[in-house]
């Protein structure tokens, strides 16, 4: 098959997987989902010579930094709101109620949020995209053991926000630990 070929098949094959990545990212923001997914299928057609035989994992590399990109580009656009000062959005304060108000999986997410932006992709990549550690590896653009060491770290770190929003729930994982139920 040719580059043009196999850019197709992987295009058909993956547009909606980086679609729903791109999209999970941006809480749904739906133009700004589309324009982070045209960017990372040109960054792919401009490569299309360096496809791997299994994109995907490539293509969420792609995808985080398009997402960075875009990101930074928000960033500078509130700073200059902000600046400005005529935008109620600026001034906006976001509340979240406690983890006894919700349900365990908005505490969760509360948690992950409160994360790294790093610590969140590479649960996000293992959780939400379903890839195995090497896959991982690639999208992250590190090697297999890096990738491996990451997502441990990240996991920790979870766990101990998700104790400090749930100190109930955290007792009671402590209990079974140690035997005592």
């Amino acid at each position: 098959m040719s580059d043009d070929e196999i850019f197709a098949a992987a295009y058909r094959e993956h547009y909606w997987a980086v679609s729903r990545y791109v999209a999970r990212r941006l809480d749904g923001r739906t133009s700004e989902v589309e324009e982070v997914v045209a960017e990372v299928f040109t960054v792919a057609w401009r490569r299309r010579a360096d496809l791997p035989a299994s994109p995907l994992p490539w293509l969420y590399g792609v995808a985080r930094n398009c997402l960075a990109n875009a990101v930074r580009g928000q960033g500078r656009r509130r700073r200059l709101v902000d600046r400005l000062g005529n935008d109620h959005t600026a001034h906006r304060r976001h509340v979240v109620s406690g983890p006894g108000t919700e349900t365990p999986g908005d505490w969760v997410h509360e948690a992950l949020a409160r994360l790294a932006p790093g610590d969140q992709e590479v649960l996000r990549l293992t959780a939400w995209e379903e890839l195995g550690i090497d896959e991982v590896a690639v999208a992250l653009g590190c090697g297999r053991r890096a990738a491996t060491m990451r997502l441990h770290r990240a996991r920790r770190r979870l766990r101990a926000e998700i104790d400090r929003l749930c100190p109930a729930l955290a007792d009671a994982n402590a209990s079974k630990d140690h035997g005592h139920d």
